[in-house]
């Protein structure tokens, strides 16, 4: 069983930066596939990125494109989003998300198997 912890969310002001963390306990992390979402109150959980087991393929929401970046450290089991220029659009809690079954990364919830408990992401105008 994989747990999921994040951190680094808070409140900030428009057009500045948050850089969001997910330890895994795993090992195994290093052959998944990570993403994060995000849910919005009254909203659906929303893909934001997404990269690939060896961390060379990245996606991206287009919200979020050019001003998001996602990176991953295998050998510290830990996923990061670096948000940059954010907008009170952002708010949001944000969580990350572990695909133990494939190396590819899906824009929908439904294939993650593993999730963290979300980490709050408010921006205020």
């Amino acid at each position: 069983q994989v747990q999921l912890v994040e951190s680094g969310g808070g409140l900030v002001q428009a057009g500045g930066s948050l850089r969001l963390s997910c330890v895994a306990s795993e090992r195994t992390f290093s052959s998944y596939a990570m993403a994060w979402f995000r849910q919005a109150p009254g909203k659906e959980r929303e893909f934001v990125a997404g990269i690939t087991w060896g961390g060379v393929v990245k996606y991206y929401a287009d919200s979020v494109k050019g001003r998001f970046t996602i990176s991953r450290d295998n050998a510290a089991n830990t996923v990061f989003l670096q948000m940059n220029s954010l907008k009170p659009e952002d708010t949001a809690v944000y969580y990350c998300a572990a695909d133990s079954k494939s190396s590819v990364v899906h824009r929908t919830t439904q294939p993650y198997d593993y999730w963290g408990q979300g980490t709050q992401v408010t921006v205020s105008s």
